[in-house]
């Protein structure tokens, strides 16, 4: 009510704008655009993911229990793991669609692309700093901002612990109530484990809905932390279990290629073409090479297979 009254009363814009900011910030009442459809995260992810059962229960349970928690004792911190085109970047859109309204049109969602933002190995300090202060500055015009870090095993050694500050359970950093932020990782680091435990677990006849997330999460970070040249390697963001789930994205079967290959013709006014469908699903590549089960490159280059074939 104090911050209302503040508001109000303010005669400089300048002033108005700055305390509307820590406002925003610390209140739990927020107007920066935070209009989240939890339903409908659920049903996006349900509908349009396919082939992976644990990320769709682990990024439900947790976005979803976070959102209705008013007063979280942290942020929510997520990091995707599997291979190239099997659903990472997707989810990352959805979550963002369904919390503003918007993937990365929203000014509350920020991206980070090693080779764009962190390209230089030699100055990590500058990074971090960099970082840092941006997050900060960020979070203090809206507490409810997403941060997505995309390729995370391409992210130099040691800039990433600059969050290990904004992560932990402590109640307000930096005039902040940073607990209500959301944190994304991406990276293809750790596919090795998962995809060794999926092709086991189907050469034993197991279903593929069987694998269980505690199969995966110890060996997922223990692969990260112990990557050389990526940004987990030896970071204290692992070590003081600061992620609050990993979340592994399977290889991809033949019949979820041709769904992929399906939406796309459905977004082009060609549902009717499952004969488009088969065909791509026939011209990807699959491993491994004995028994041809998993897609190389999941549904990442089913459009450009669609204009093949259409």
């Amino acid at each position: 009510m104090i911050f209302i009254l503040l508001l109000i009363y303010c005669t400089s814009l300048g002033t108005a704008f700055e305390m509307k900011s820590i406002f925003c910030s610390i209140s739990d009442s927020c107007d920066c655009d935070f209009k989240p459809d939890k339903k409908g995260l659920e049903w996006d992810l349900y509908k349009n993911l396919y082939g992976q059962h644990m990320a769709q229960d682990i990024v439900s349970e947790a976005v979803v229990n976070f959102l209705q928690n008013e007063n979280p004792d942290r942020p929510l911190v997520l990091s995707f793991h599997g291979a190239s085109g099997t659903g990472k970047s997707l989810v990352s859109s959805m979550i963002g669609r369904h919390i503003y309204g918007t993937a990365m049109g929203s000014p509350y969602i920020h991206q980070f692309i090693p080779t764009l933002h962190f390209p230089l190995a030699d100055r990590v300090q500058q990074y971090r700093s960099d970082l840092k202060h941006w997050v900060e500055r960020n979070l203090t015009a809206c507490a409810r901002s997403i941060f997505i870090f995309d390729e995370m095993e391409k992210m130099p050694p040691g800039v990433i612990d600059a969050l290990e500050p904004h992560l932990g359970p402590f109640h307000v950093l930096f005039q902040t109530n940073y607990r209500k932020a959301i944190y994304i990782f991406i990276s293809t680091v750790g596919q090795e484990v998962i995809n060794k435990v999926a092709l086991e677990s189907r050469q034993a006849g197991r279903d593929r809905e069987d694998i269980l997330p505690k199969e995966l999460e110890d060996s997922i970070a223990n692969a990260v932390y112990n990557k050389k040249n990526s940004g987990f390697y030896h970071s204290r963001i692992i070590t003081e279990k600061l992620i609050t789930r990993f979340v592994p994205f399977l290889p991809l079967l033949r019949r979820h290629v041709e769904r992929c290959a399906q939406r796309e013709l459905c977004q082009r006014g060609e549902c009717q073409r499952a004969d488009v469908a088969s065909s791509v699903g026939g011209a990807m590549t699959y491993t491994p090479n004995d028994s041809q089960y998993f897609s190389s490159t999941g549904c990442k280059l089913v459009p450009a297979k669609v204009n093949l074939f259409l």
